[in-house]
């Protein structure tokens, strides 16, 4: 049995949601189906969820609302109307609305209920075309699932006992389509995952039901071994192993919600990265464990928007509890870090930059110089963050040199190195400025022969001034 989820493009018009129905209809072992709210239909579009916010927040402030249900609405009334279906689902999509927007609860609850409209109602309609093609479909509600999480508005953890729940759907006759993004706590409130957590609800039914295979459809062919924003025509990468994954997705790879696939890693489920518009085509492949090959590095993945807080004090070595003082301060301002590489005498922490705001970058400074008593301590910003990943660099030798090599020959500084204690992936901190020609020159070092065919988007192509 496989379970396949379809992203906001997947589902973004009546257009797409036909190629969703071929797809379900080619392999009758694709049983359980889950579907995003609809996406962008162009480049300037609007997804459905931003609609939903900006309607919840209109609501909320008490402004006349009525232009975002009408937009809303409309959106669902073009795809029902062109997949020929009965206007009664149009008016049940209304009603669940309109009685989200009475809801007497907080608004972060509302603002949950209100965010689920676009994964429930795809789900409604998407069965409801499978049925008026003829095949055996149901919508099935993530209660109904058995998708129990904590009462977390906005971050919902799945609870261990949800897992039995979800085996269950095995015994259901025909299709079964759920819709991602949210389940239910145990008092029966909608509460959703974060945002991007239909490709979380994909992996956690696929490993309640012990799928064969876990398929994610969305709209390119596999996941490319660079960002084909900063290099054209980048190669393909075939299979990829679970941390290979984590790690490209954490660095800025954007075909994952960068906690998705845990579910599905833990009960090692493979999982297929397909195109919705090119079904035919193979895909990524992610598994625990690959052949190895002579290609120790699989992707390079990169990120902005993070800072780097550098602290030195003469013999920091020899006072024990420096580092767990220093974190402590951190935690007790609410600031989750994401890497601490340390020295003999000094240590940076590498934050997002959104949390480390202005007035929590002066608190923090004056507890460190006055708890810690420290010699230096000063904070860089515009901060990227490049990875170099692949299950190879732990027996290859010289991934590190031809690294740091690359950057010279750009005329590129390195502000970080760390290597990951996972042995998949050695990171860089570079100057934010400088990620494009960073990432180019990575590129030209690990994946090509003969660079003089090798060509780069222009900025202009890229939509940049």
């Amino acid at each position: 049995m496989k379970v396949a989820k379809f992203g906001g493009s997947s589902v973004a018009n009546a257009k797409q949601i036909k190629k969703v129905a071929n797809i379900i209809k080619s392999d009758s072992s694709r049983k359980v189906i889950v579907v995003s709210a609809p996406g962008k239909r162009f480049s300037d579009d609007v997804k459905m969820t931003d609609l939903l916010i900006e309607l919840c927040y209109a609501k909320q402030q008490n402004q006349d609302h009525d232009l975002q249900l009408q937009n809303i609405m409309a959106r669902f009334q073009e795809i029902i109307e062109d997949l020929g279906l009965d206007q009664s689902i149009s008016e049940d999509i209304q009603q669940t609305i309109e009685k989200y927007l009475q809801f007497d609860i907080s608004p972060m609850a509302q603002l949950d209920a209100l965010k689920s409209i676009g994964e429930d109602s795809s789900a409604k309609i998407v069965s409801a075309y499978l049925k008026h093609l003829g095949l055996n479909a149901s919508y099935v509600n993530p209660k109904e699932a058995g998708i129990f999480v904590s009462n977390e508005p906005g971050n919902a953890q799945l609870l261990p006992e949800s897992f039995s729940r979800i085996y269950k759907l095995r015994e259901r006759d025909g299709v079964s389509v759920v819709p991602g993004f949210f389940g239910y706590s145990e008092n029966n409130d909608l509460v959703t995952f974060s945002r991007g957590g239909s490709d979380i609800t994909g992996a956690i039914l696929a490993a309640g039901t012990k799928a064969s295979l876990y398929e994610n459809f969305t709209d390119v062919d596999s996941v490319f071994a660079v960002n084909p924003n900063f290099v054209e025509n980048p190669k393909d990468i075939t299979v990829l192993t679970y941390k290979e994954m984590r790690e490209l997705s954490y660095a800025g790879f954007s075909v994952f919600h960068d906690e998705a696939l845990i579910p599905a890693f833990k009960e090692e489920i493979p999982v297929c990265i397909k195109n919705t518009n090119n079904p035919e085509a193979p895909g990524t492949m992610v598994v625990a464990e690959r052949d190895s090959t002579d290609q120790c590095v699989v992707g390079i993945a990169s990120d902005v928007g993070f800072c780097s807080l550098y602290v030195s004090k003469f013999l920091m070595n020899r006072e024990v509890g420096f580092g767990r003082k220093l974190l402590n301060i951190f935690e007790d301002e609410g600031i989750s870090f994401e890497h601490a590489p340390s020295g003999i005498d000094d240590m940076s922490v590498i934050f997002r930059d959104h949390l480390f705001t202005p007035e929590k970058e002066q608190i923090v400074i004056d507890r460190i110089r006055n708890e810690l008593h420290v010699d230096t301590v000063s904070i860089h910003r515009d901060l990227a963050v490049v990875m170099v990943v692949g299950e190879g660099l732990v027996n290859t030798i010289g991934v590190a040199a031809k690294a740091t090599a690359s950057f010279a020959k750009a005329g590129i500084n390195i502000d970080m190195i760390n290597q990951g204690s996972s042995e998949v992936s050695m990171m860089f901190g570079v100057h934010a400025v400088d990620l494009e020609k960073a990432i180019q020159s990575l590129y030209k070092e690990f994946f090509t022969e003969d660079e003089s065919n090798l060509t780069f988007p222009s900025a202009v192509a890229r939509g940049h001034q």
